[in-house]
């Protein structure tokens, strides 16, 4: 895989049993990346350790005032210098290639993943928390997979060159050879503490991430009751604590930095130590000592890369483990389904509640539990995240069907709708049947006011539909971004249109013009709105009381009013004081009709 042919046609399916379990499957399937890694990575630190013989020949030759064998000294550093040169190269090209794809295979997974579970994703795992897996725990993921080649190739070399040293010339190699795997080896007793303290700053950072998430999104919530010191208050608190893990676990990466310093030093010293002494009793020449002196100096660069990749596996596990347990959360209903891809019609019916919106007909739902409206509005779509029994289209389980066709058959607008980043044009390039133009969908979500809002806060958009919208659009009020949900919403013309609240954040008067163009606009279509406005409950051909899980009343807006207690109440929003209330006042009118009649009964 080339960067060029990102994004994968099919990115697979992940092992999500464990965080390393998830890298060594990353690594598996870059299989040809990673060879052509540690091809190249060898090639390259090969080169650079041959270096030295070359130099120790250089030196021997001089000495032995040999020009034949200084010239081919010559030609072999020549060969070594391209192979460095090369190796070096398409080294870093591949190693690049292997980190971005590998951070765009996890990326493309965590996206089908939020694609899949939907509103349950965030029910489940913190909004914070997801937003850190696809940033920064990505790039730490590649970093690793990515790396592990060029560890492997440094290590090959280290071994090799030991190997070599001790053929070259065994007094001096042996001393090498028994200094390099100590060298090597002896960060891992200081491993364990510094992934430990790794661990607890990529958690301590995730719980910031998430709390400064929540901050942004509440921002307007937190403004409007004078909470933002509070939070910010929190955050910095947050902050520090991330910068105080930071700070001690840098110390133990710098104290690891300072063996694989101090450890190629002593080693250093105590070859040419060794070799001096060889040397004055004529047991090695010049130049043999040259070629291992400058081995051992050398060899300090392939083995920084056993610090690397121990720093690389501490950042990335925490991160994979996070991964690993987001792309191992699973629906409760299969997402192929068991019918062919087929898009019923006919009347929705949930049999939980006993909900029935018939064909083509728009239905009203009264919940007074909004948590309730939400589980019911998503298992009205079919496919939802909680098991339980399927909600029927045109008798057709709506969970029986591939989770697209269920979608095409029902769209379902949560109360928190979210807009994309881009043009308004892009915003509404839905999939779509084509019956309902855009311009009759803002008009119907009354969004006049919205499009001059956002003309007016993009540079040279004459045209509306050329003008941008924020992340999440965050420069639109609530009400304006209800509204822009909504067309959207109704320029799909899904079959079947479920809509929690979309009216909650828009005054009185938009609210009516708007349930006007909803009714219009939805003609022949069948749609149910969840909501408590009398604006919208009077227009809706019939309305159903949900309550404690069941439809306890039918009927229209006015006859529930009056004759369902249950439904007035949460209507009118009507306390139980005011129902106590209420019925003194209806009793006390009760009492006085009856004095009334027991006067004319005595007159008469």
């Amino acid at each position: 895989m080339q960067i060029q042919d990102l994004p994968y046609p099919d990115p697979g399916v992940p092992d999500a049993r464990s965080g390393p379990r998830f890298l060594w499957w990353l690594w598996r399937n870059q299989l040809g990346g990673q060879l052509k890694s540690l091809a190249w990575g060898l090639l390259h630190f090969v080169s650079v350790s041959a270096l030295p013989f070359c130099v120790g020949l250089a030196v021997q030759a001089a000495v032995d005032r040999s020009g034949e064998r200084l010239a081919l000294t010559g030609g072999l550093m020549l060969l070594c210098g391209t192979g460095i040169a090369v190796g070096d190269t398409f080294l870093h090209r591949t190693a690049v290639t292997n980190w971005i794809t590998a951070a765009a295979r996890v990326q493309q997974l965590l996206a089908r993943k939020a694609a899949q579970l939907g509103s349950g994703l965030t029910r489940r795992v913190a909004a914070g928390e997801v937003v850190a897996v696809s940033t920064g725990d990505v790039e730490k993921i590649g970093w690793f997979v990515e790396g592990l080649s060029r560890f492997t190739a440094a290590a090959l070399t280290v071994v090799v060159v030991g190997a070599g040293l001790v053929v070259y010339q065994p007094s001096l190699g042996v001393v090498v050879a028994v200094g390099l795997p100590v060298v090597a080896l002896a960060v891992l007793p200081l491993l364990p503490r510094a992934t430990r303290r790794a661990d607890v700053q990529r958690e301590k950072a995730g719980r910031a991430t998430e709390l400064a998430s929540d901050t942004v999104a509440g921002l307007r919530v937190l403004r409007g009751i004078g909470g933002e010191e509070l939070f910010l208050d929190r955050y910095r608190r947050a902050s520090q604590e991330v910068r105080h893990a930071a700070v001690r676990s840098a110390r133990m990466w710098s104290l690891i930095s300072a063996v694989q310093v101090l450890l190629p030093g002593l080693l250093l010293i105590a070859v040419v130590w060794h070799g001096i002494d060889l040397a004055r009793q004529g047991r090695i020449t010049v130049g043999e000592l040259v070629t291992v002196y400058s081995s051992v100096m050398i060899l300090n660069y392939p083995l920084r890369h056993f610090e690397e990749i121990a720093m690389a596996y501490s950042f990335s596990r925490p991160s994979a483990k996070r991964a690993a347990r987001v792309l191992s959360l699973e629906r409760s209903t299969a997402t192929d389904g068991s019918r062919g891809a087929e898009v019923p019609d006919g009347d929705l019916h949930d049999p939980e509640t006993g909900l029935l919106a018939p064909a083509g007909r728009l239905t009203a739902v009264v919940c007074g539990d909004p948590d309730a409206a939400g589980r019911l509005a998503e298992r009205l779509g079919g496919h939802p995240a909680e098991p339980g029994r399927s909600a029927l289209l045109g008798g057709v389980p709506l969970d029986e069907l591939p989770l697209d066709s269920a979608r095409t058959a029902v769209l379902v607008q949560d109360k928190d709708p979210v807009l994309l980043s881009g043009t308004l044009r892009e915003l509404l390039d839905v999939p779509s049947s084509g019956a309902v133009r855009a311009s009759d969908a803002l008009a119907a979500a009354q969004c006049e006011d919205v499009l001059d809002a956002l003309v007016q806060g993009s540079l040279g958009a004459a045209d509306p539909m050329d003008a941008r919208i924020t992340e999440r659009g965050r420069s639109l009020s609530g009400g304006q971004r209800q509204r822009l949900a909504l067309a959207r919403s109704l320029i799909a013309d899904p079959e079947v249109l479920v809509l929690d609240e979309p009216t909650s954040a828009v005054d009185s008067h938009t609210e009516a013009r708007i349930a006007d163009g909803l009714r219009r606009l939805r003609s022949g279509r069948t749609t149910v709105v969840f909501t408590s406005s009398p604006l919208l409950l009077d227009r809706a051909d019939r309305v159903a009381l949900v309550h404690e899980g069941e439809v306890v009343a039918v009927g229209m807006h006015r006859e529930l009013v009056d004759g369902e207690p249950r439904y007035r109440a949460v209507v009118t929003r009507e306390t139980d004081a005011e129902k106590a209330a209420t019925g003194e006042v209806m009793l006390l009118e009760t009492i006085q009709e009856l004095e009334e009649i027991e006067e004319i009964e005595e007159s008469a």
